[in-house]
């Protein structure tokens, strides 16, 4: 498949982002540390040079992977079915170096369902129809690409790290968001959840890019309302 320029920088700055993040070290309760960006990167990078072409004018963020999602599917909310039905995307997917075992990573043969990939998903395919008309303006993203694995098998989110991880962690992240806003120009980027609108927030006060006085930081609502939101403009409040 070709790529064009903007997937090709796309796939350039995932590359930094996942060589960056593998140097950063967590303690416990942080047991096992999951990057699909390494073990799931045939995947990932299928996602961007297919839906990664062209500037948009939505960018839709969440916050990090989910176990039953992008930790399988390299895909941000990567629901299996929707990956492999709707965006048509399958890969073969390695497993990480190390991995709990409560937590396998089973890829594309993982018999749970994220849930809220399949929500996100399922109701932008029951809008836009074919997943080409939607990603020709949008674009899905997370902020980080770690999945953190506790020793009980629960998942520990970046926001629940101590600062001393979380700062450092949170600088690599902040970069990477930064040159996907000058990559894909967005007029709008969305974070989904309390924590990704933060963080968006957080990037774009800072940001001096193109149209950067026309970005919007919104949290978690549902999707419904996000699918509206990526059709029209918000009066200025």
């Amino acid at each position: 498949m070709p790529e064009s320029k903007t997937s090709r920088e796309l796939i350039a700055a995932a590359r930094d982002l996942a060589a960056r993040v593998d140097r950063l070290k967590f303690q416990p309760p942080v047991a096992y540390t999951y990057n699909p960006l390494n073990y799931a990167w045939a995947a990932h990078e299928l996602y961007l040079r297919k839906f990664g072409a062209g500037k948009k004018r939505v960018v839709f963020m969440g916050m990090n992977p989910g176990p039953f999602g992008m930790a399988q599917t390299g895909i941000p909310f990567g629901e299996i079915a929707a990956v492999r039905d709707w965006m048509k995307i399958s890969a073969r997917i390695e497993n990480p170096d190390d991995e709990h075992p409560k937590r396998p990573v089973l890829g594309f043969d993982c018999p749970r369902s994220e849930v809220s990939g399949r929500r996100l998903w399922g109701l932008f395919a029951e809008r836009f129809g074919a997943p080409e008309k939607f990603f020709a303006e949008h674009f899905v993203a997370n902020f980080c690409p770690l999945a953190f694995c506790e020793q009980s098998g629960g998942n520990r989110t970046p926001d629940k790290l101590p600062p001393m991880e979380r700062d450092p962690l949170l600088e690599i992240c902040n970069a990477h968001l930064r040159r996907v806003l000058e990559i894909l120009e967005p007029e709008w980027l969305i974070g989904i959840g309390d924590f990704a609108a933060k963080r968006a927030q957080a990037v774009c006060e800072k940001w001096k890019g193109p149209s950067a006085s026309d970005k919007y930081f919104i949290p978690a609502r549902p999707a419904r309302q996000l699918i509206a939101a990526g059709r029209k403009k918000p009066r200025n409040n």
